[in-house]
């Protein structure tokens, strides 16, 4: 029996995960039928890209659904709020520094479903958020990237 992968997510990540499912369930799979329909319109379907392109768009609208499914499904939800804060964990708002003196940044872990570095959420499969799991507050942890190792500091979890 296969194991099913279990997906972290924040309440704010299901609801994000529900919100493209309904997408993909109406108005994406609508589209490409409006677009099949057309393109069989147009005849000869062996040498009509349109109908080729649209056939396509299909699976990966059928396939993002099944995947969408399974997150919800295998989802675990993230409760932020009775994280404990003594230590850096899945949901935990983390501030850290680049040693020995960059920047601070301040990001909260995530499971990899929801990670959107650019938004200040890394995922707790990443380099720097799997140094991070464990760690307290003032603790340095060393993240292998591909110019070496970079160290940071643990700054507070919040």
């Amino acid at each position: 029996m296969v194991q099913k992968k279990e997906v972290l997510l924040t309440e704010e990540g299901l609801a994000k995960v529900k919100e493209e499912l309904e997408l993909f369930k109406t108005k994406k799979r609508q589209e490409v039928a409006n677009r099949l329909k057309e393109a069989i319109a147009q005849g000869d379907l062996s040498e009509n890209a349109e109908y080729d392109a649209a056939k396509e768009e299909q699976a990966f609208v059928e396939s993002r659904i099944v995947t969408l499914e399974n997150m919800i499904r295998n989802a675990k939800i993230i409760d932020q709020d009775t994280q404990n804060k003594n230590f850096v964990s899945v949901g935990t708002k983390v501030t850290i520094q680049e040693m020995p003196d960059g920047d601070q940044e301040t990001y909260i872990i995530v499971g990899s479903a929801e990670s959107d570095p650019v938004s200040g959420k890394i995922s707790n499969e990443s380099p720097i958020g799997a140094e991070l799991i464990g760690k307290r507050e003032g603790e340095i942890v060393k993240v292998p990237a591909p110019s070496g190792t970079i160290e940071f500091k643990i700054v507070s979890i919040h």
